[in-house]
């Protein structure tokens, strides 16, 4: 894959033209972890000459994105269209030498020549009306095309797909420079990836048919090949390619969704990567561990519920005091205002909830009956369990809670089984009720830690405010 003394140069190109998805970030992913296992460089290009459709907020997007997951940069990012200059050099060197010319046929007039291929069941390719032309074209606007080999083949030699062969009677002489002056992709990368001395393209499989039209650019260029490594590419849990309709595919949806980056990370990192049966790994276990050749040739298949439970097992292992930061803005989501978060019982109510919660979301929705003022119930809940025949016991509950000197879990357990022993009950007759006068819900952390991250005051407050919605006669 590499020798020791080549210095390893990758890079990760995407076009902002829209968010960061999920096929992109795990390109971005291997060429990151591929350049920190070689302690090489990794660089941050932006492929923007799509001017139709590239933005200003998606290459925001992909920034904030990436260094949300933490994949740093250690050059870039450079924008192509700040580089037009270098693209025309490039173009002007091979028009002298004769492996490029000038084309002047309307976008018209090809559209034309390709409804007529079709017509004929050929497949569709320029026809190099202007391959031959000698002296300076007319005055209309031209592009410039590469003279493409018509006999032969062009051979890939791919690291992760292995020899793959193109016969070069199938590529056309494709556009290098649109006539006002923007490269297009298989001319701007490959002088994008020569002049940043990229020695490994590490791609999706969707580039794998360029790739030909790009090595031969480089012969006539003069420029050493890089390595090649194109990667299948995800598909959703039907086998299909992965989209919108499998659910989240952009990274801002995730962050939004309360995932945690290492989470993503780690999962992105098994598809299509493996080593062994090793499921989770930290950061520098993936940095340690990652090989080209443990990258699959044959497609993954993206698992939104492993992804949950991997998300999970992050979450549970986090740090409460970590997880306060970042849970703050979700727990603005579920209505609470800065002022109503008590950041005394933060780390307690995290480090009880957590273990119930998947993500970042659900984590806000176990956490938010501890702060809210007033307690809201799940009316089915409240139905079963705030019923006439346990009010009496509420209030004998209330009663030996307001004489205890403590409420520390085992004092309050010792009042539970006063009452149980007293009524005849088993905890479990007493503590739904209970959970459900406190929180609105029947699952929540074990009740007398809830109480106690609750406190005497609020702890008794909503259990009066229980036995008072709970009607006072016994139906019959």
């Amino acid at each position: 894959m590499t020798n020791a003394n080549e210095k390893v140069r990758v890079r990760f190109a995407p076009s902002p033209t829209g968010y960061l998805h999920i096929g992109g970030v795990r390109t971005a992913l291997f060429n990151w972890l591929f350049a920190r296992h070689h302690k090489g460089t990794f660089i941050l290009r932006i492929e923007d000459t799509d001017r139709s459709r590239s933005t200003e907020e998606s290459i925001q997007a992909i920034l904030d994105g990436m260094r949300w997951l933490g994949l740093d940069w250690d050059e870039g990012p450079v924008c192509q269209m700040d580089r037009l200059d270098l693209y025309k050099e490039h173009a002007d060197r091979l028009l002298k030498k004769g492996a490029a010319y000038l084309c002047t046929c309307t976008p018209e007039e090809l559209e034309t020549r390709r409804k007529e291929a079709q017509a004929k069941k050929l497949i569709p390719r320029y026809d190099g009306r202007c391959r031959e032309r000698k002296g300076p074209a007319p005055d209309r606007p031209a592009a410039v095309r590469f003279k493409a080999p018509q006999i032969g083949q062009t051979v890939v030699e791919d690291l992760v797909k292995g020899r793959v062969r193109f016969d070069n009677a199938q590529l056309d002489d494709l556009i290098m420079l649109r006539s006002d002056g923007v490269p297009t992709y298989n001319f701007g990368v490959v002088v994008d990836d020569s002049l940043m001395e990229i020695t490994h393209v590490i791609r999706g499989d969707d580039h794998l048919n360029n790739t030909p039209r790009q090595i031969q650019i480089y012969h006539a260029l003069g420029y050493p090949l890089p390595k090649f490594a194109h990667l299948s590419m995800i598909l959703g849990p039907d086998k299909s390619r992965l989209s919108k309709r499998h659910g989240a595919t952009s990274v801002t949806e995730y962050h939004e969704q309360g995932y945690l980056p290492e989470a993503l990370i780690n999962y992105l990192a098994r598809l299509g990567w493996s080593h062994g049966d090793q499921e989770v790994f930290s950061r520098e276990e993936l940095i340690e561990k990652f090989s080209l050749d443990r990258i699959t040739s044959s497609s993954a298949v993206f698992n939104p519920e492993k992804l949950l439970w991997l998300n999970g097992h992050y979450i549970h292992q986090a740090e409460s005091f970590r997880l306060a930061g970042l849970l703050k803005p979700f727990l603005a989501g579920q209505g609470l205002s800065a002022e109503a978060i008590n950041e005394g019982i933060l780390d307690k109510v995290i480090t009880a909830v957590k273990a119930r919660s998947r993500t970042l979301v659900e984590l806000a929705q176990g956490a938010t009956y501890f702060f809210k003022d007033e307690v809201s119930f799940d009316e089915p809940a409240r139905v079963k369990f705030l019923t006439p025949e346990i009010r009496s016991v509420l209030i004998e509950l209330v009663d030996r809670l307001s004489a205890s000197a403590s409420f520390a879990p085992m004092e309050l357990e010792k009042r539970f089984k006063e009452v149980l022993e007293q009524k005849g009950m088993k905890l479990s007759q007493l503590a739904q009720p209970v959970r459900v006068a406190l929180t609105g819900r029947t699952v929540s952390p074990g009740i007398y830690e809830v109480m106690e991250i609750l406190g005497r005051d609020r702890s008794l407050a909503r259990l009066k405010k229980a036995i008072d919605l709970i009607p006072t006669d016994i139906a019959k």
